[in-house]
């Protein structure tokens, strides 16, 4: 009887699926069909469907860089397109920014943790490492 705290070791064959199809919806990038979050942002300890073991994902600030540069670059746009067209006061700009920069990261950040990660699942990506010799 095998230890249940061991990974599965599943010998079948997956098709190569890109990383977008499958980070974007938050599924196994090795799969398509097992949940890749356990909550909003935490990253399941493995797959359920395939147990692919999730402990090489390592995504760091790469997501909220990405959603940094996106909503500034869109809400700045906007900004001063609003303010140079129809010159509103400045309270009126916070009522409208600041509510879109929040709903913006936040329904961009999880989507990009995700592609992150099944970018890093396809290039076997893992961390650096210096050989000793």
């Amino acid at each position: 009887m095998s230890d249940p705290s061991e990974p599965i070791r599943d010998k079948a064959l997956y098709p190569p699926l890109t990383p977008s199809s499958t980070g974007l919806r938050g599924r196994c990038p090795r799969c398509g069909e097992g949940r890749l979050f356990s909550g909003f942002l935490q990253v399941a300890p493995r797959c359920a469907n395939c147990g692919l073991d999730y402990a090489f994902s390592d995504a760091g600030d790469g997501p909220a860089v990405f959603v940094m540069l996106i909503v500034g670059f869109i809400v700045a746009f906007l900004a001063l397109y609003v303010e140079f067209t129809f010159q509103p006061p400045f309270w009126l700009h916070a009522l409208l920014w600041i509510p879109l920069v929040v709903g913006l990261a936040l329904a961009m950040l999880r989507p990009l943790k995700g592609l992150m990660i099944a970018i890093q699942y396809k290039h076997k990506a893992e961390e650096g490492q210096l050989e000793q010799g």
